[in-house]
């Protein structure tokens, strides 16, 4: 599966520029855009737009930015760990994609990571998450460089792929829990992880807490490296 399949342009954004955006998208899609009115919906939906070789990046985001999000439709996927967020699986997408849900308890993060040519949206299904994006490090035992830091909040949808640079992402608040909904394409099952202090990287191994649901009892989540 290759990483074309997706087709990115700039025009994905979260800024002032997504009114214009979507008259764009509804140009494009000759006066129709799909309606979702709940998580089934946007499942459907994601399937039918990877059907194509050639899949609409903006097309994707504008469909999951459309939902809203209703506990009703993902309580069955809230799964959560007492030590580290947990990754749980909701579709497949045909093996063209991947969609999870992100358990993240109170003050739970991610390691520095990339994204192994892959393209990832991350919306807001509960709470908040901080996103830190960093430059990649230009030489060996380099600090990372942190260039941007910002906060995603409910319904919110982020967007991130290698061009863009590393992030990490973390649950701040020491009161609330905080859920998103990825969509990575294509999916992948081993990512880089890098040490903040030196650029150090290490590979690490993608795993779920669950799958449609279920929890997977015999997976022991193998733990990224502490970013310092």
């Amino acid at each position: 599966m290759s990483a074309t399949v997706c087709q990115y342009h700039p025009e994905v954004n979260n800024n002032d520029d997504d009114d214009y955006s979507e008259i764009q998208l509804y140009k494009q899609m000759g006066g129709q855009l799909p309606i979702i009115n709940n998580l089934q919906d946007l499942i459907n939906q994601l399937r039918v737009i990877f059907e194509s070789d050639n899949v609409n990046i903006e097309l994707v985001n504008y469909v999951m930015n459309s939902y809203k999000s209703n506990p009703l439709d993902w309580k069955k996927y809230a799964k959560f760990d007492r030590y580290r967020y947990t990754r749980n699986l909701v579709d497949t997408g045909n093996g063209k994609y991947n969609l999870i849900a992100l358990c993240w308890g109170e003050g739970h993060g991610s390691s520095i990571h990339d994204h192994s040519n892959s393209h990832c949206f991350m919306k807001i299904l509960q709470g908040s998450l901080d996103e830190i994006k960093f430059a990649w490090p230009k030489e060996k035992g380099q600090q990372l460089e942190e260039i941007e830091r910002k906060k995603i909040e409910l319904n919110q949808v982020a967007y991130m792929n290698d061009s863009l640079g590393l992030h990490r992402v973390e649950n701040s608040s020491n009161v609330d829990t905080a859920i998103s909904l990825h969509l990575y394409c294509p999916p992948y099952n081993k990512c880089k992880v890098f040490n903040q202090n030196t650029g150090q990287t290490s590979s690490s191994t993608v795993t779920f807490y669950s799958t449609f649901g279920k929890r997977i009892k015999e997976n022991k989540e193998i733990i990224e490296p502490e970013d310092n």
